[in-house]
C-alpha cells in the first residue's frame, strides 16, 4: 500500500503530487490501466512485437 505522510500545514495539492509521483515510480497506475480489460496472451505478444516462431 502506498502511503504519503503530510506535514503540519502542508497543502493538499503538494501531497497529491507526492502520491502521483509514487504511483508513477511503482508503476501502479500503469498496471491498473492494463488490467481494466482482459487481454489474451496472443494480444500481449503482438503488442510487444515478439514472435513465437
Amino acid at each position: 500500500m502506498i502511503e504519503v505522510k503530510m506535514r503540519k500545514g502542508e497543502p493538499v495539492d503538494k501531497a497529491l503530487r507526492k502520491l502521483k509521483k509514487k504511483l508513477d515510480r511503482e508503476g501502479t497506475l500503469k498496471e491498473i490501466r492494463n488490467r481494466r480489460h482482459y487481454e489474451k496472451p496472443s494480444e500481449k505478444r503482438r503488442k510487444k512485437g515478439v514472435d513465437k516462431w
